[in-house]
């Protein structure tokens, strides 16, 4: 595509050189870069994209797009190099790839689910419902990326890169998909990484302390702010009614509709008698003008406002009462309330828990209901937000009847120093613990002390089969080592 093609719609640009060169692809990594290419330098938390311009170039980068005030070195740049320079290579990046890729977007109905919680399992939800519904379904979130039933690549974060994500739709929008469902992280939305994305449908599941720390939000605000633009940028809004800090998006100046969804409070769409039992959550919805009786194969009262949303949109798309009943009646999430099978009949629940509200809801819906026990293995991630971790380890000493702390993607951090902190809250409940750095190790401990009237829940991990230690990715599937330490 010719380079003025590709930078259409985006002003304040300063351009040398020929603005119709033929561009082959757009990249943000240098070593990607191929004959012709177009290198888009970009400013990251651990490095920065304009150190890497001679690379692109001598890689074969035809076009070259920087910041403000960088200084090029001009003996590097050949005649026949194209340089634009820009306000924000953030944006030129999203903006670009949409052009680049002719906006597919546009051509399918685009879903954008955000929220602390719930983004995963709310998109397999409605996924799960529209294609009940007959309609051939694309999605792109934290477990992996699929059109229809394949898989068509793993995730290395919740929302791809712009350049990514745009090539990703494109394909999708080539294999005629009716509906996209994407999840849509704060950092995506703050990074432009969503920026030109044609939402029809907004999401906002609910709002909790996440994500501040020097490499993400800086604070509660900040957050939340990053969160609200999804809904500047959808036609339709669909929120929690019952989460205060949601609920206050009907407060804003938005030109979006806004409909809601909740259990307490007065909305659009009410769950009514509420139970729940140790596989299933079942409640009553007003589905035309008739009570429908919902059952969801997840258990706890979060999976039913994650319910709630999916039947909202889906009520939008015109599906029936019967084909919502028969998609949740057997929905599976991986990682989420996931009951391991083992040979020795103990409960073993897998859950993705990683924040103070998701582990207190995790462990209050399971202590509901089980006869035994509450076993917590759980541990916080390193590099990250560790004003939660004494919180953490506090909910779980009030909720959880013995608790494992162990390690939970430590990255560059000492393990054994989260764990410390972690232990200042449990030590204030007087709860039975014991601290175990080895993750496998406290597996196993958990499992060699329980009975069959217990419940293990390992939070944390969900979905992940890794173990992140010294900024290094090492395999470590929980299902793997369940099985392997029972046998």
């Amino acid at each position: 595509m010719e380079l003025k093609k590709v930078l259409s719609g985006i002003d304040g640009l300063k351009a040398k050189g020929d603005l119709d060169v033929d561009v082959n692809k757009i990249e943000c990594d240098s070593k990607k870069i191929t004959n012709g290419d177009m290198f888009v330098a970009i400013r990251g938390f651990d490095n920065d994209g304009h150190e890497y311009i001679d690379e692109a170039i001598e890689n074969g980068a035809k076009v070259i797009v920087a910041e403000d005030g960088y200084k090029f070195s001009k003996e590097k740049l050949a005649d026949d190099i194209t340089v634009v320079v820009c306000k924000d290579t953030r944006e030129l990046l999203a903006i670009a790839s949409c052009n680049f890729y002719k906006n597919p977007s546009k051509k399918f109905n685009l879903i954008g689910i955000t929220g602390t919680k719930g983004k995963t399992t709310t998109a397999f939800m409605l996924k799960a419902i529209l294609e009940k519904h007959g309609q051939k379904v694309g999605m792109i979130g934290t477990i992996a990326n699929y059109i229809g039933d394949e898989k068509i690549s793993e995730s290395s974060r919740t929302t791809p890169e712009s350049i990514e994500l745009q090539e990703m739709l494109a394909k999708m929008a080539e294999e005629k998909v009716d509906t996209v469902i994407m999840e849509v992280s704060s950092q995506s939305l703050k990074l432009n990484r969503v920026l030109g994305c044609d939402f029809d449908i907004g999401v906002f599941t609910n709002f909790s302390k996440d994500h501040i720390s020097k490499k993400e939000h800086t604070d509660m605000e900040d957050y939340y702010n990053s969160k609200a633009k999804l809904f500047t940028m959808c036609k339709t809004a669909y929120i929690n009614a019952d989460d205060f800090y949601v609920a206050k998006l009907k407060s804003k100046e938005l030109s979006c509709e806004i409909k809601t969804f909740g259990i307490d409070n007065s909305a659009d769409l009410i769950a009514k008698d509420l139970t729940v039992t140790n596989t299933t959550s079942d409640f009553k919805v007003k589905i035309d003008t008739k009570n429908e009786r919902i059952k969801v194969t997840i258990p706890g009262r979060y999976s039913v406002y994650n319910s709630l949303a999916a039947i909202s949109i889906a009520l939008k798309f015109g599906v029936n009462a019967e084909e919502i009943k028969v998609a949740l009646g057997s929905i599976s999430v991986p990682g989420r309330s996931e009951i391991v099978p083992n040979k020795r009949d103990i409960t073993i629940m897998i859950d993705y828990a990683h924040t103070p509200e998701s582990l207190e809801n995790i462990l209050q819906t399971v202590k509901s209901y089980t006869r035994g026990r509450v076993i917590a293995v759980f541990g916080c991630g390193g590099d990250r937000d560790n004003t939660k971790r004494a919180i953490m380890g506090e909910i779980a000493g009030k909720i959880a009847d013995f608790t494992i702390i162990t390690s939970d993607n430590p990255r560059t951090e000492n393990p054994e120093d989260i764990i410390k902190e972690i232990e200042v809250g449990i030590k204030r409940t007087g709860s039975k613990y014991i601290s175990i750095v080895d993750r496998t190790e406290a597996i196993k401990h958990a499992i060699n002390m329980a009975t069959k009237a217990d419940i293990i829940v390992l939070a944390g991990k969900g979905h992940e089969t890794y173990q992140e230690i010294n900024g290094k990715k090492q395999h470590m599937d929980e299902r793997e080592i369940i099985n392997k330490i029972i046998r």
